[in-house]
């Protein structure tokens, strides 16, 4: 107690068709489709299965970009993510001693799912897309050529600083930041986040005071690097970002605090919803434990109550509707109600989730909620659902299931949340309202009894109560091992 729950909140996605039609409008995969559907069998390819370059002014101006300005690069970009997207499929250069060696281009077996498909298909073909522009985005930054060209004439990656692995590790970082940042309930949401707070995120030490100069130049040294990976990844539709203001930079001389406004034009990143499926996806592939809203709709109320441990509140509620919205309220309360059932470490949280669950069922799973009014474990539950709907002739509990249930809430608290500060004022009340709480605690006959009474123990603000429970927990243990 507290056990470990997912390793990210959970995240509350817009329905695959929505996310569909947003990845199809994203400008990088636009052109991409748009130029697969442009090649031929005249379209000309070099080895690596690149746009000949005298074709790429044709392919902007088929992109309606210019043709002489960055035109063609924006095509160059957007022919290398339909191939590597699998939108155009190329053949290998026929090699002949008396021409130039060219492959050719024809349309990929994705290219049909971009309309034929299912959403997951072409939220699939994007995936791909957003792997070559993640690949792209990690890639060196080659200012000097002259300096990594070998003397063969191709680039010498030997001679760069450059950590592929590495590379892809901190942004990926960084996205995860982003992502928890989104999704959790205390965080950003949907405000985009500066990107001095981005950076500053994955360099500055959380124990550290006053940054020191050196790690203030890493920072700065990330935001320059984001600020481009940003640039090359907003086109396929993962963030809205908002450019570091360049003028800003140049008058920077680093001596004086940053204010509001100044952050702002330091750069603002947010996800798009596209952007919380994409990265997602990518730490799920990755082994990351990240869950999403829904998921558990289908399964049964056990799946249910075990998922929805460590969820934050309005994550829970929102999954609880989607489940419940699939059911009818009688079966649904009968589900809960058997799954709340158990002794076991969890049985607490996951009584207290039935509970919260129970909340949003309807006035007609009252018979199944009072055919447990006498069951040890579920009569409690019962009595504050009937009476927190006003019902008639609900039976007064006895003593000992007062006591049981005390013992019952405090457990699941401290599952779900730890020694908080709600804790101790839920102790505090319990013991007011009950003289002799603890002669009388220690007896109750529940697996969690001695380590609720320790716990209470810790955190009772009054010292004599805080001794008597330490008291009552150890009489419990000595019970407990004479048994």
């Amino acid at each position: 107690m507290p056990q470990d729950g997912p390793t990210l909140p959970p995240v509350r996605l817009r329905p695959d068709a929505e996310l569909a039609r947003d990845a199809l409008s994203t400008p990088l995969l636009a052109r991409a489709v748009r130029l697969a559907r442009w090649a031929g069998p005249d379209t000309r390819v070099g080895a690596g299965g690149e746009l000949a370059d005298d074709l790429l002014p044709l392919a902007a101006k088929e992109l309606g970009l210019d043709t002489d300005g960055d035109g063609p690069a924006y095509a160059s970009e957007a022919w290398r993510v339909a191939v590597d997207a699998g939108l155009i499929e190329v053949s290998d250069p026929e090699e002949d001693a008396d021409a130039e060696a060219w492959g050719a281009a024809g349309p990929g077996e994705n290219l049909a799912l971009v309309t034929g498909g299912s959403p997951q298909d072409v939220l699939a073909v994007w995936l791909e897309a957003l792997e070559a522009v993640h690949a792209d985005a990690i890639a060196p930054l080659l200012d000097d050529l002259d300096d990594v060209i070998g003397e063969d004439g191709e680039i010498d990656f030997g001679r760069l600083d450059w950590d592929p692995d590495a590379e892809a590790e901190f942004l990926d970082g960084v996205l995860g930041n982003l992502y928890l940042l989104t999704v959790s309930e205390t965080g950003a949401g949907d405000e985009p986040v500066p990107l001095p707070a981005l950076a500053a995120s994955m360099i500055v030490p959380d124990d550290m005071g006053e940054p020191t100069n050196d790690v203030l130049e890493q920072v700065s040294d990330a935001m320059m690097r984001l600020d481009d990976q940003f640039r090359l990844l907003e086109p396929i539709g993962l963030v809205e970002y908002q450019p570091v203001d360049e003028a800003l930079m140049a008058e920077d001389d680093g001596s004086a605090p940053l204010t509001d406004e100044d952050v702002s034009r330091y750069g603002l990143v947010r996800l798009t919803p596209l952007g919380l499926h994409g990265v997602r996806a990518r730490m799920l592939e990755a082994g990351v434990d990240a869950p999403a809203v829904g998921e558990l709709a289908d399964k049964g109320a056990d799946a249910l109550l075990d998922g929805l441990a460590h969820y934050p509140e309005r994550a829970a509620r929102a999954e609880v509707e989607q489940w419940l919205a699939r059911r009818e309220p009688v079966t649904a309360a009968g589900e809960l109600l058997a799954a709340a059932r158990g002794g076991d470490e969890g049985g607490p949280l996951r009584r207290l989730r039935a509970q919260q669950a129970l909340a949003l069922v309807g006035d007609q799973a009252e018979p199944e909620v009072r055919a447990v009014l006498d069951d040890p474990e579920l009569g409690g539950l019962a009595r504050v659902w009937l009476a927190e709907r006003g019902a008639a002739d609900v039976p007064a509990p006895p003593e000992s299931l007062i006591f049981w249930l005390s013992i019952d809430t405090i457990a699941a608290q401290l599952d779900a949340e730890g020694e908080s500060a709600e804790l101790c004022d839920l102790i505090e009340g319990l013991t007011g309202q009950h003289s002799g709480f603890f002669d009388a605690a220690w007896r109750v006959d529940h697996p969690a009894t001695a380590d609720v009474l320790e716990a209470m123990g810790r955190l009772h603000p009054d010292r004599q109560s805080a001794k008597a429970a330490r008291k009552a927990a150890f009489r419990a243990r000595s019970r407990a091992g004479s048994r």
